[in-house]
């Protein structure tokens, strides 16, 4: 098992890397962080957008539309046991702030705390590349990532952007830095 020394010094020599492991929890989970183009992250997305189809109903394909995974330089996928269950991205808003995007945990993996690390995980990234705040939308037929966000240090904002007049929508916002 490696210590906590040596794993700081793998992190620090691949920092620079398109794609590395950034931590090792226990001998059977881990994190990547990679970008849009990782096939296991394509895989999740799709999961996702199955759930939110039927979650979002009629409202989907609006949703949809500011959903692409298009060159995405900022993603973490979350592994058990060599198995991807877990997902995340962000995408810079502004000069200061990035919007996390495409949060999703397998069903067979939720109520374990991936989503949470997986969101500390892209808090952490976006910080040590100099941004400040982080925010996001979700919507209010999701209680579950509401809660998260909440758990997480999210507070509520005004809807934002594409999603000012959505009633469905909820926007937060945490201050990473």
């Amino acid at each position: 098992m490696a210590t906590l020394r040596q794993l700081f010094l793998l992190c620090r020599l691949n920092r620079n890397s398109k794609s590395f492991i950034s931590a090792k929890m226990e001998n059977s989970t881990r994190l990547k962080r990679t970008t849009s183009e990782d096939l296991d992250f394509r895989s999740l997305v799709k999961l996702l957008d199955q759930d939110l189809a039927i979650r979002d109903g009629s409202e989907h394909a609006f949703f949809a539309q500011f959903n692409k995974i298009d060159a995405i330089k900022h993603v973490v996928v979350y592994y058990h046991q060599g198995v991807p269950a877990g997902c995340g991205a962000f995408k810079p808003y502004d000069t200061s702030t990035v919007e996390i995007k495409r949060m999703f945990v397998q069903p067979e993996f939720r109520g374990r705390g991936i989503a949470g690390t997986i969101l500390k995980e892209l808090e952490l990234w976006a910080a040590e590349i100099n941004y400040s705040t982080a925010i996001l939308e979700t919507g209010k037929k999701q209680p579950e990532a509401i809660a998260l966000y909440k758990k997480s240090g999210y507070t509520f904002i005004p809807n934002y952007g594409q999603y000012a007049r959505v009633e469905s929508s909820v926007c937060m916002e945490k201050i990473i830095k």
